[in-house]
């Protein structure tokens, strides 16, 4: 590329200000992986995934400096920092990574969705419990995320009507789950109790 391109309008005001959105988007995206993966004990990936953050972070800022009169720099450097938490977060929820703990609390008989639950060979621990309106029936299933779409299917199918949260976890270190065994060993689980009919 001739070097004089480097001093033209169209390199300033143009492809300089894309070149920083672009950056932009990878470096927070990395950001938004690494808070993910420190909050869920990922020790080894996180510090590597922190370099190259700081790393192209540091090559932007070096060339908003450089252009500090040029405002679609800015301009590109900020939508870079907005597209990169939306780029972050979808790539987050495409690996499905980790595991949640769903609790379902349903007033309505859930022998089905226990029933249902089961048939999938989902590890679940029902407790009857007391609601604002009456009696209820409290189920709790720690699975993987990549399974969190099924269960909230199986929750719609069978209790429509059921007050459910999910939650992130940490750790797991014994569990009933039904797939994603090979991943649930790379991702530094100690044990799995493998799943026996009747449990």
């Amino acid at each position: 590329m001739n070097p004089e391109f480097y001093n033209t309008d169209v390199f300033n005001y143009i492809v300089l200000p894309l070149l920083i959105f672009l950056a932009r988007i990878c470096d927070v995206s990395i950001g938004t992986l690494r808070i993910i993966f420190v909050s869920r004990g990922k020790k080894n990936i996180a510090p590597i995934l922190g370099f190259f953050e700081v790393f192209i972070w540091i090559i932007v800022i070096g060339k908003i400096m450089q252009n500090a009169s040029n405002l679609p720099c800015y301009i590109g450097y900020a939508a870079g920092f907005a597209t990169g938490n939306y780029v972050g977060m979808w790539i987050e929820e495409k690996l499905a990574m980790g595991f949640v703990v769903v609790r379902i609390i349903t007033p309505k008989d859930a022998v089905e969705l226990i029933h249902a639950l089961r048939e999938e060979k989902f590890g679940i621990t029902t407790i009857p419990a007391e609601g604002a309106i009456g009696k209820v029936d409290v189920i709790f299933t720690s699975i993987h995320r990549a399974d969190l779409p099924r269960v909230v299917e199986l929750i719609q199918m069978h209790n429509p009507k059921a007050f459910y949260t999910v939650e992130d976890l940490k750790y797991v270190s014994e569990g009933v789950f039904p797939v994603h065994q090979s991943l649930l060993k790379k991702q530094g689980i100690s044990s799995i109790m493998r799943w026996r009919k009747g449990k």
